[in-house]
């Protein structure tokens, strides 16, 4: 395991609690980012799976200031002195955007530089096929147990309508690099 990696799945430990169902969750999502490597290019496979253990650490109550878990993780590994590669792949994972913009997070977000490539994809893939508590899910089962467990009034149910085809085409884009349907 490199180093990057090994810091990121301490870090991921360190502040969401090893064990803990969100901890667990982050390691299926790194797990399955390490499946997907194949479908990014070399230089960018360490990166896909130290952001796949990272993506979600803004839960953490110690970095918890927005309430908007994207914006609370870039800024947590910003102030650690991370990577602002890192730090902007947390910060718009999973469309992160969509839901930034309904709760009014835009300009807060958009201190990151918003990427899209095949490094955003696999990550975007992987945290939309591993569900709470790390499970493996098929992507139309998550994007159904996230609108669930989140509510109809939620913001990600809000901006679905918009977020939802992106996602989708997401998934597509990652089953084609890979030449498969998974």
């Amino acid at each position: 395991m490199s180093e990057l990696i090994a810091a990121a799945r301490d870090l991921a430990g360190e502040l969401l609690g090893v064990g803990s169902e969100r901890w667990c969750h982050s390691a299926g999502v790194a797990e399955r980012a390490q499946e997907l490597t194949g479908a990014v290019p070399a230089d960018d496979r360490e990166l896909l799976v130290a952001a796949a253990w990272l993506h979600d650490i803004g839960y953490a109550p110690e970095l918890r200031e927005t309430g908007f878990h994207p914006l609370d993780g870039a800024d947590g590994l910003r102030a650690r002195e991370w990577e602002p590669r890192v730090c902007a792949l947390v910060a718009y994972h999973s469309g992160a955007r969509f839901v930034a913009e309904d709760r009014g997070l835009l300009p807060e977000l958009s201190r990151y530089s918003e990427e899209e490539s095949p490094l955003t994809d696999a990550l975007t893939y992987a945290d939309q096929t591993v569900g709470p508590g790390g499970r493996r899910m098929t992507f139309d089962d998550r994007v159904a147990d996230m609108l669930r467990r989140h509510g109809s009034d939620s913001p990600n149910a809000r901006v679905h309508a918009r977020r939802g085809p992106y996602l989708a085409a997401i998934a597509d884009r990652v089953r084609a690099r890979l030449g498969c349907i998974l």
